[in-house]
């Protein structure tokens, strides 16, 4: 028995005691000991991604811009090139806040690299208005309120342009009772189908489509 209690070497309260220890020590990020110090470095610089030139044509102007080849068209509006009002809102394409007009049509900037659309035609929701004078869209929007908090407005706008011209040219929406027919009445049931890309989060739903039943002369 006491040739038991002598016996050297590490037991098994020591072991678990060394254990607890080592992994408070690992928790709090403290060094262990000196050689696990010894080979902590410094994370290396992250090396900036390459670049290249590009021409967007953005609300009838040129413009030049160096951007990485991954970024969005939304993103180069946004943070390259100052033109922040159309809006990132849930950056997956479904919300519409981000909604532009490109050669016409619109689609969702954050769905799309700007470098697939050099030589585009893109018209933001500051190119809409001509001057002073604002597009019928907009103006329709300030006459029957059609925001609230005016987050996703600058989308709503530009897809309701987009939406009255492809209207125009008769293409059907899910609701449409005759595919086959060349005129859309543009009925508040079209007006909602067409705009369900768009999503307002104020709920100014009611007020949004008489602005753009205004705005088509349906009214």
């Amino acid at each position: 028995m006491a040739e038991a209690e002598h016996r050297k070497g590490p037991t098994r309260r020591t072991i678990l005691e060394g254990g607890v220890a080592t992994g408070l020590l690992l928790a709090t990020g403290m060094p262990v000991g000196a050689e696990q110090a010894d080979t902590v470095t410094a994370p290396a610089s992250p090396t900036p991604a390459p670049t290249m030139p590009m021409s967007l044509r953005i609300n009838a102007k040129d413009l030049a811009v160096d951007l990485d080849p991954r970024t969005t068209l939304l993103d180069a509006l946004r943070n390259h090139l100052g033109l922040t009002g159309s809006k990132k809102g849930c950056d997956h394409g479904q919300c519409g806040a981000c909604t532009v007009l490109v050669d016409g049509r619109r689609i969702n900037s954050c769905l799309t690299l700007a470098a697939m659309h050099q030589g585009d035609e893109i018209t933001t929701i500051e190119g809409l208005a001509e001057g002073d004078r604002l597009n019928p869209v907009q103006a329709a929007f300030v006459a029957r309120d059609g925001f609230q908090c005016g987050y996703c407005t600058p989308g709503q706008i530009c897809s309701a342009v987009g939406m009255l011209d492809e209207a125009k040219a008769g293409w059907p929406s899910h609701v449409s009772a005759d595919v086959a027919s060349a005129a859309v009445a543009l009925t508040d049931a079209e007006i909602r189908e067409r705009m369900s890309g768009n999503i307002c989060r104020c709920a100014a739903y009611p007020n949004i489509v008489a602005a753009i039943r205004d705005a088509s002369g349906e009214a």
